[in-house]
């Protein structure tokens, strides 16, 4: 039997995301919870293969993929960069 899980329209509306012109968008790290990758690195491979499937399609990878990212305190006191 399959262990692959069923995702639902529901999965991806409530992680969706709007521009101020009404543009749908998604942050990965909050993709990476929803299909249920328990680390980053493991999910870049992914994000990284869509890449590479859209440059073999002539899809321009900038019009869907937008690299985005947050600074975040760490324990210390420092910033860095978490992107999502």
């Amino acid at each position: 039997m399959s262990d692959l899980k069923e995702y639902s329209q529901k999965t991806f509306e409530d992680i969706k995301h709007l521009t101020e012109y009404g543009v749908e968008f998604w942050y990965a790290r909050e993709l990476q919870i929803a299909l249920e990758y328990a680390k980053w690195g493991n999910f870049i491979k992914v994000i990284e293969k869509a890449k590479i499937a859209c440059k073999n399609s002539g899809v321009g990878i900038k019009d869907h993929f937008a690299d985005v990212g947050n600074m975040v305190e760490l324990g210390s006191g420092a910033q860095r960069s978490f992107h999502r």
